[in-house]
């Protein structure tokens, strides 16, 4: 088996041995996407060795129950032991002893193969593209954001960020508040454009001062979170999606003095996500930069993280 692995370096190699894990499902990947994620692993971050990836579809080739062979799904990507304190309050994606895909003691997507426990996987509408399908895990994640705040039609809420997770964050809350994207790609006000999104750039936040009951950072950037406290209000909320191995300076006096609530924000509920992009309330296709070949994986990375490139499929 095939894979891209990162231990010190990135490289594809071509001796992985299969899955072994006789309890979990066995699933046969048909598409993975790389994230902003995978590129700050690749950086250092949270000292990963093995094979990237944790956003895939794919098809389950063996699994301790049959009736999930030769189904199509995807898979949220913290695998709990269903045991310990956190689990067993039902915040199974912050057990003490999970492992998640790609990304702390699991191998990931970016193989032929990859395992997972059943209870993490979810059927693909039929109607969905494996290209659209893709996308339901950082889809999963925009919608985390409506989970963990109540955000009403007449909030302010400025998205900082217009890449690959921004502009899903964006499709999804486009329609529930007064929503403003400011963003550093001139390219992408004509998508915000398409989809009746107001957008900025960032010279031109001077007006927003201080007034946003919402700042959202999806950024992928150190520096977001220092924006996001100039913008946001007293008494407002910074919501943190951003994840990167550089360390931002925080003004920790500020957010005292301002009484603003800080809420770090990740994995979301896929089952939403799925309805969005079977609905078709959400359009992934203008995200799609290139589809890569697994074997192409290292050029694919390369070209991940180019200026202004959003999403890069692997195909094994």
């Amino acid at each position: 088996m095939q894979g891209l692995s990162f231990k010190k370096t990135l490289t594809l190699r071509k001796n992985l041995p299969p899955p072994s894990e006789s309890n979990e499902a066995r699933i046969r990947v048909s598409l993975a996407g790389i994230c902003s994620t995978d590129l700050e692993i690749a950086k250092g971050y949270m000292g990963f060795e093995g094979v990237l990836g944790h956003e895939f579809v794919g098809v389950v080739e063996a699994a301790p129950d049959p009736n999930w062979i030769g189904r199509r799904v995807v898979g949220e990507i913290n695998a709990a032991c269903g045991e310990c304190c956190f689990c067993v309050r039902n915040m199974r994606n912050h057990c003490s002893h999970r492992t998640v895909l790609g990304i702390l003691g699991r191998d990931g997507s970016f193989a032929e193969q990859l395992s997972l426990p059943v209870q993490n996987l979810h059927p693909v509408p039929e109607n969905l593209t494996d290209e659209e399908a893709v996308f339901t895990e950082p889809l999963a994640a925009a919608f985390r954001i409506t989970e963990q705040i109540s955000i009403r039609s007449e909030d302010r809420v400025t998205l900082l960020g217009d890449g690959k997770l921004g502009l899903l964050i964006a499709q999804v809350l486009k329609d529930r508040c007064r929503l403003v994207v400011v963003g550093r790609h001139a390219e992408r006000k004509a998508l915000l454009d398409r989809w009746d999104v107001p957008s900025l750039s960032l010279d031109q936040t001077a007006p927003l001062q201080h007034l946003s009951d919402i700042v959202i950072d999806a950024t992928g950037s150190s520096k977001g979170f220092d924006l996001a406290q100039q913008l946001v209000r007293p008494q407002g909320t910074i919501v943190l999606k951003t994840t990167c191995a550089g360390r931002p300076k925080v003004d920790l006096a500020k957010v005292v003095i301002d009484e603003v609530t800080l809420i770090g924000s990740r994995c979301g509920p896929f089952q939403p996500a799925l309805e969005a992009l079977a609905q078709k309330k959400v359009d992934v296709y203008p995200l799609i930069t290139e589809v890569f070949p697994l074997k192409k994986g290292k050029e694919a990375f390369r070209k991940a993280a180019e200026r202004g490139v959003l999403k890069v499929l692997l195909r094994p």
